[in-house]
């Protein structure tokens, strides 16, 4: 590709990043009246005031605002992470055991107390951001608070890794599931990716050598454990010993840890930790390009042993494979994957970006078809895949085209 077209694809997705995703959260999802956040809206913006709302909606709002303040110095954008950085401070710290509450009610008083870990990584990695952004000390000193809770309580240090949840004084609870469609085990793939991407940034910030030492462990534990070494596929579910309690495969979890591999990688600065893992994002790249994308760009939810199981393309798979696919261009040079995240551009155009009420659709069936009850705004679908994506994929090219 030429740096034309290179200059060309950064275009269009800075073009949907400004004008559509960050315009469309700062101007339906601000409650301003009550200094906090709306919930609940549907594809033609009908609101529903009256649902609990998680702090993953909060901690990502915080930290795509506060990245793209960070890359554009706007104030819009700081406005937002302001507005965000003080919803979370009033309505999901608990000031009495540490740590975020998992939701509030629709009034702001807590729901669900629990402390789920994955929760927590949210809260490192988009209060971090923040201090980042604008060089604040107490949100920094917030982040490295939850990551003290999370090496005291949620660490695995006999067999490696994090548990999923706790109570809200942080004692054992039976029922540790992030959500209703996740199966009951003390440790995932995606909370252990999260504390993951947390930990890389908050290294950014905050050189500790505790926070060094628990990052390089937790990237150990990934490639020995949850790394399928004869599929490179990542498990999803385990018991404390690691032992795979599924066989389901998540192609966007898998392009997603590609990529987030490598920025630990990176930050960690470690040549020998390189090494280990430039061939291993690499593999998992190409075996989610193989098994995972269909011949429009769109990349398929699940899969399991015997091929696909859940045919739909939602919204967050297609923005990580956006950037998995970059990232393993940039590190190899290998023309297949540039192509491969213009494929997935291609479509996001198509089937995903919302052009008459804004923002992206949660996802399309195979054949196209809108996923017409899914809510565009709700207690998962918040602006942190596609933001993300954005800033990412825009720098990436940007540094591309220097090249």
């Amino acid at each position: 590709m030429k740096t034309g077209s290179l200059t060309s694809y950064r275009e269009r997705i800075e073009t949907d990043l400004r004008q559509n995703i960050l315009p469309f959260w700062r101007q339906h999802v601000m409650d301003r009246e009550h200094r906090t956040f709306f919930g609940s809206l549907t594809n033609d913006l009908v609101l529903d005031r009256g649902v609990t709302r998680g702090a993953l909606l909060t901690t990502r709002i915080l930290w795509t605002y506060a990245a793209a303040y960070r890359r554009y110095r706007d104030a819009a954008s700081l406005e937002m992470a302001d507005f965000a950085y003080a919803d979370l401070l009033a309505r999901f710290l608990d000031r009495a055991h540490g740590g975020l509450f998992w939701s509030i009610n629709a009034d702001g008083t807590p729901e669900r107390t629990r402390k789920q870990v994955y929760g927590q990584a949210f809260g490192i990695y988009a209060l971090t951001e923040y201090h980042l952004a604008t060089g604040k000390r107490e949100p920094l000193d917030h982040a490295v608070a939850l990551f003290r809770l999370l090496e005291q309580h949620g660490r695995d240090r006999r067999l490696g890794g994090y548990w999923e949840a706790f109570a809200r004084d942080w004692s054992p609870i039976e029922d540790v599931r992030l959500s209703p469609v996740d199966m009951n085990t003390p440790k995932s793939q995606n909370t252990l990716l999260h504390v993951m991407e947390a930990y890389t940034n908050l290294l950014r910030a905050w050189p500790d050598a505790g926070l060094r030492a628990a990052l390089a462990a937790l990237l150990d534990v990934m490639a020995t454990h949850v790394v399928n070494p004869a599929t490179h596929h990542l498990g999803l579910f385990f018991d404390n010993a690691w032992k795979a309690e599924s066989d389901r495969i998540s192609y966007g979890h898998d392009i997603e840890a590609s990529w987030l591999f490598w920025e630990a990688v990176t930050v960690l600065a470690d040549p020998a930790v390189a090494a280990r893992f430039q061939p291993l994002v690499l593999k998992i790249a190409e075996v989610t390009l193989a098994e995972g994308v269909d011949a429009d760009g769109g990349v398929y939810n699940e899969g399991g042993p015997s091929g696909l199981t859940n045919t739909n393309k939602e919204w967050w798979p297609q923005a990580e494979a956006v950037v998995g696919f970059l990232n393993a261009y940039q590190i190899s040079g290998d023309m297949r994957f540039l192509d491969a995240s213009l494929r997935t551009w291609d479509f996001i155009e198509q089937r995903l970006i919302d052009r008459r009420s804004g923002e992206w659709f949660r996802g399309v069936t195979r054949d196209g078809a809108l996923l017409a009850d899914e809510l565009k705004v709700s207690f998962w679908k918040c602006p942190y895949h596609n933001g993300r994506a954005g800033l990412q994929a825009v720098a990436r090219l940007q540094a591309l085209g220097a090249r």
